[in-house]
């Protein structure tokens, strides 16, 4: 019975030995509790610049002229819109305020 004890506790501490270097080499962290921890996410390479580089730059931000351009589309939409008689009221007299005279 004796020796069956000794050789569980040889094996433990050989077990545990071997746990300790292998961490030591391949830089893990010993986790001897086995509750989670945030280690793994916390040694992964951060991925925002690749994610980056994958869209395509904006030229709307850096152009006027785009951005001219998009400005006199909407202005014009809104010209149209307002001579159908369906363009944004004027202020005061929106749902909002038809709401409160009621």
């Amino acid at each position: 019975m004796a020796s069956g004890g000794l050789k569980r506790m040889l094996t433990a501490a050989i077990t545990g030995g071997v746990t300790e270097a292998r961490a030591s080499i391949f830089g893990h962290q010993l986790n001897l509790t086995g509750k989670k921890s945030p280690h793994k996410v916390l040694r992964m390479k951060l991925f925002g610049e690749k994610v980056a580089q994958w869209y395509p730059h904006d030229i709307k931000k850096d152009d006027p002229l785009v951005m001219a351009r998009e400005q006199q589309e909407r202005l014009s939409k809104l010209e149209m819109l307002k001579r159908r008689g369906k363009g944004p009221p004027k202020k005061g007299h929106g749902r909002r305020a038809a709401k409160r005279n009621k």
